[in-house]
């Protein structure tokens, strides 16, 4: 299920500790300890994974960034010295073009920034707050306690990127379904190949329709790239796909999460409660993104040729893991970096990585966040988890990581 227990005990084989990825059983909010302790020891530490290769581990700010946009680093899956996967189960399969290098990444990459530029972007933020303003609306006429996570979290960002893919919403608990088993670390590669076909086949549906009948969509678009023989039909559905999974499951989870780490700190959630500033809202963002993280296993690498990093040669061929928690931690850039502070300036995170590769939709899952964050909690002031923080259960068993189900009254 994962690559190391919950400790970074040396193993009889190698000289190398183990890649630690448990949480502390403390703070669900925190990374690993062993993380922590790695990352006091220097910037780079061997680790091995569970298939006994032993890639470099990046724990600190300054080289993970330096790393991410190093041209000798790649992001291709193919590459002599990837660092493998959770475990031999998991499925290595390529996401489209964030797993492709230059030139090739660039070129599919660029077919699909326009509707993700910030004045794009900026120009939807009106819906976006009418979808979050019904939500809320809904939320406050409905029986409590409510479940956060199904009513609210995962609405809003399905039904944004729906609307900008051109996906019916209508259809939205089939891909939420079938996207909940590919990005869940248990997931046999037989369950994880049947909703990966299952959802492209939907989507190369919607593709061939856009073909015959265009609209003013995303789909459309890539539909006309495949007229236009830029790409192909799997092309366009991989990307497609990529687009949909990326645009909701991790903004869904970052607001579920977000809005956990706020009730457990009063004080901080007051600031935001309380506040008419925008820009205090935005920074308050860039915090939450900085303190939470909702990914497991690292951004990973391949390095095609020699790199010396903090007095240390890296070789081609070896493999890299940095994990953005960790490197968001760094007490060299954020003082007293495990304190969740929204005056704090943190813009400068890793949490949509660095470099070429750096997410595509992160102007998108701003807005969204601001908006939410900027809502849900001036018109709910009441707002507070309906049990206890230890009955929550968080999701240890995906690759992204979030909450199950949060359960709120007010």
């Amino acid at each position: 299920m994962a690559d190391t227990p919950t400790d970074t005990a040396t193993d009889p084989a190698t000289a190398a500790p183990r890649f630690p990825m448990a949480r502390s059983a403390g703070c669900p909010f925190d990374p690993p300890p062993a993380l922590k302790d790695l990352q006091a020891a220097g910037p780079l530490t061997r680790v091995r994974l569970w298939d006994g290769s032993e890639p470099w581990l990046v724990t600190r700010y300054a080289e993970q960034r330096a790393l991410l946009g190093d041209p000798r680093v790649s992001a291709d899956t193919d590459r002599p010295g990837y660092p493998a996967k959770a475990s031999p189960d998991a499925g290595e399969g390529k996401l489209s073009f964030i797993m492709m290098d230059d030139p090739e990444h660039a070129r599919l990459r660029r077919m699909v920034t326009a509707p993700f530029a910030v004045k794009r972007v900026e120009a939807l933020r009106p819906a976006v707050q009418r979808i979050v303003d019904g939500l809320v609306d809904d939320l406050l006429a409905g029986p409590r306690p409510v479940d956060l996570v199904e009513e609210f979290a995962l609405p809003i960002p399905s039904l944004v990127i729906c609307e900008l893919l051109g996906v019916p919403y209508d259809d939205h608990a089939f891909f939420q379904a079938n996207t909940k088993t590919l990005v869940h670390r248990d997931a046999t590669p037989e369950q994880r190949g049947r909703a990966s076909r299952e959802v492209a086949a939907y989507l190369a549906g919607l593709v061939g329709a856009r073909l015959a009948q265009p609209r003013d969509d995303l789909l459309s678009s890539l539909a006309g790239r495949v007229r236009g023989g830029e790409l192909t039909h799997e092309q366009a559905t991989e990307m497609a796909l990529l687009l949909l999974i990326a645009g909701h499951e991790t903004t869904a989870n970052m607001i579920a999460l977000g809005t956990l780490a706020l009730l457990e700190h009063p004080d901080q959630l007051a600031l935001l409660r309380d506040t008419e500033d925008p820009g205090f809202v935005a920074r308050a963002v860039e915090e939450l993104l900085r303190y939470l993280h909702i990914t497991h296993l690292g951004r990973r690498r391949a390095v095609t040729a020699d790199i010396e990093v903090a007095g240390q040669v890296i070789r081609a061929g070896e493999g890299l893991v940095m994990p953005n928690e960790i490197g968001n931690r760094d007490p060299d850039v954020f003082p007293d970096p495990d304190r969740l502070d929204l005056t704090r300036d943190a813009r400068r995170h890793v949490a949509f990585g660095f470099g070429v590769h750096q997410c595509l939709g992160q102007p998108l899952a701003r807005m969204e966040l601001q908006v939410v964050y900027g809502t849900l909690y001036r018109r709910i002031p009441g707002l507070r988890l309906a049990g206890a923080l230890e009955d929550v259960r968080f999701k240890h068993d995906a690759f992204i990581y979030g909450v199950h189900e949060l359960p709120v009254t007010w």
